[in-house]
């Protein structure tokens, strides 16, 4: 079994191009049901499974407090391990076949406002420091580029192009898309990398963005740079880099940017993925009409 499942991550890591933080929640799931299945049925046949043992896990996690969102990612991961064990011919028949997904309320995700965000880049002082400087440039480029967090930690030297004013990003499943920089973006990178350069010692030297000592970003990091700097301005309970992405398209949106041209500046591989932004521009259209219409003065 345990060959079996390391040629199942080897497929997703080689095969799916699947990021490392996707590989170890798949591994974690199946591990966790895997124990599941030893604790209750005294049986760790992953292959031999029938869909009520997928069941009473289903029935204890939710038992346990777990939403319904997460249990559903949670059976994306076997049902991803048993389509590998389908494509091989391990199996005949997914004992997921005939599951449905659990319904989960959509959690609305809102975006900060353009004041907001004047506050934090134009209001707020930033230590003119190295660290200073950083976080500043991290707020920004998050807000005028719509890059996700791992795309950010993930950025190289080399893939910031000054000269063109564009910077190249690895998105999900390796795939690469160029976004357009801001002059007033472009005049913070180069005092960023003035500052960068004096580091003494730098031992991920092809990553752009670094601590101090010299080493990348870590997601929690970047998450409470964002969660910081935006709580002295915001009453908002979500403050996180994915709700800085979520305001660069709608903010975008409600000023008459196509969808299409968003689409593509977020690296959405479906027009249906971006369209969960335009609820807020719809809001600000909303506002706008019946402020605008002649009907609603009467």
């Amino acid at each position: 079994m345990e060959q079996l499942k390391q040629k199942y991550y080897d497929y997703l890591r080689l095969e799916k191009n699947y990021s490392e933080h996707t590989l170890i929640a798949y591994r974690d799931d199946l591990v966790f049901f895997e124990s599941f299945l030893k604790g209750t049925f005294d049986d760790r046949d992953l292959v031999r499974v029938v869909y009520p043992q997928i069941r009473a896990w289903i029935v204890s996690l939710s038992d346990d407090g777990i939403s319904n969102s997460s249990i559903n990612r949670k059976i994306s991961s076997l049902r991803s391990f048993y389509k590998f064990l389908l494509k091989t011919k391990v199996i005949l028949v997914s004992p997921l076949l005939k599951h449905k997904a659990l319904k989960s309320p959509k959690k609305l995700q809102i975006p900060f406002s353009e004041k907001e965000l004047d506050l934090v880049l134009n209001s707020l002082k930033f230590s003119d420091d190295f660290d200073g400087i950083r976080d500043k440039l991290v707020i920004d480029l998050f807000y005028t580029t719509g890059i996700r967090r791992a795309e950010l930690i993930g950025l190289k030297v080399q893939d910031v192009d000054l000269y063109g004013g564009t910077i190249k990003v690895l998105g999900k499943r390796n795939k690469e898309r160029i976004v357009p920089l801001l002059p007033v973006v472009i005049v913070q990178i180069k005092k960023y990398l003035t500052e960068r350069a004096d580091i003494q010692t730098i031992r991920d030297e092809d990553s752009f963005f670094l601590l101090s000592k010299g080493v990348k970003l870590s997601n929690s990091f970047v998450y409470r740079i964002i969660n910081y700097y935006f709580s002295s301005v915001s009453e908002k309970v979500k403050k996180s880099p994915h709700i800085l992405r979520h305001t660069f398209a709608t903010h975008l949106l409600n000023h008459g940017a196509d969808i299409n041209s968003v689409k593509e500046l977020l690296g959405h591989s479906s027009l249906a993925s971006t369209q969960v932004y335009t609820h807020s521009s719809l809001a600000e259209l909303k506002k706008v009409y019946g402020s605008a219409h002649p009907r609603n003065k009467e």
